[in-house]
């Protein structure tokens, strides 16, 4: 593994897993959110995206977590060799994902270029683009669907699918990792 993606839906621990795995694997470290989401929650121009995308994909080794669109995975996996699944079960996710939220609600912790999660009376809105909570929740099976399908695509056979589905076998595939 020199080339991997970490995927997954929001809050089953991508970031966390993909520093872990780099740091393993000696390669560096590239979170997708980090280059989409500028100062104010500002999205990225999809042009300049793909292209930081791009660069960031092309040499080296390197370990990239995030989803994001079609055209954005085939940059990622298209020079990838490794696809790191984390499909844990809903339950779990959204335990996670609360337990993230409130803690960078309540630290206050800097995620990317300057923004912080939003309010805890963003997480009870009914709007998923204000609640990261209900992101998830709403993602959670069409995400999966997605991957699924992806794993079958020919498109991808020169790829080699890892599908992690418990904290046990995320942990055993981190310690064998080399």
């Amino acid at each position: 593994m020199h080339r991997v993606v970490v995927i997954g839906v929001a809050g089953v621990g991508k970031s966390t897993v993909a520093r872990g795995l780099s740091e393993r694997l000696g390669l560096r470290h590239v979170e997708l959110d980090s280059i989409f989401w500028q100062a104010n929650w500002t999205k990225l121009e999809q042009g300049e995206f793909e292209a930081r995308v791009r660069e960031a994909t092309r040499s080296g080794g390197w370990v990239v977590d995030g989803n994001y669109s079609e055209r954005i995975r085939a940059i990622a996996w298209g020079a990838a060799d490794t696809v790191v699944w984390l499909d844990l079960p809903r339950v779990v996710v959204m335990w996670q994902l609360v337990r993230r939220t409130v803690w960078r609600i309540a630290s206050g912790v800097e995620l990317w270029n300057g923004n912080r999660e939003g309010s805890l009376r963003d997480q009870f809105s009914r709007d998923p683009a204000r609640s990261i909570l209900l992101w998830s929740w709403r993602t959670y099976g069409p995400t999966k669907a997605e991957y699924g399908l992806a794993m079958q695509d020919p498109e991808f056979t020169q790829l080699r699918f890892v599908r992690l589905r418990s904290r046990r076998e995320i942990d055993r595939f981190l310690r064998s990792a080399h």
